[in-house]
């Protein structure tokens, strides 16, 4: 078997992905293309693939039930966004500002 290349759409587990793999194919009686997802279970030795992460995936010897693949790459990094935390010193110090303006008006 050759490497697969997919988007991660689970990372629910411990060192496991779910990666959804695209392909495309001829339909002889419509004479159109065709796609169809299938869906891999990997192994993610690191923990390191997140949602909507594009990845390269590595056929493997069994490694559980459901998983025979090992991820061998991140093609590219999904872009997450991150809410500034609580604790973040410029988010606080603008709801001072704030409050401080509203007071004094």
């Amino acid at each position: 078997m050759k490497s697969v290349v997919g988007m991660v759409v689970s990372n629910k587990m411990q060192k496991s992905v779910v990666v959804a793999v695209d392909r495309l194919f001829h339909h002889k009686l419509y004479n159109r293309y065709v796609k169809r997802t299938s869906k891999f279970m990997a192994h993610d030795e690191n923990d390191l693939c997140n949602i909507g992460d594009r990845v390269r995936l590595d056929p493997s010897r069994p490694l559980s039930k459901r998983k025979h693949w090992v991820v061998a790459e991140i093609l590219k990094k999904a872009r997450i966004y991150v809410p500034p935390s609580a604790g973040d010193s410029s988010a606080s110090n603008t709801a001072g500002m704030k409050s401080s303006a509203s007071s004094t008006s």
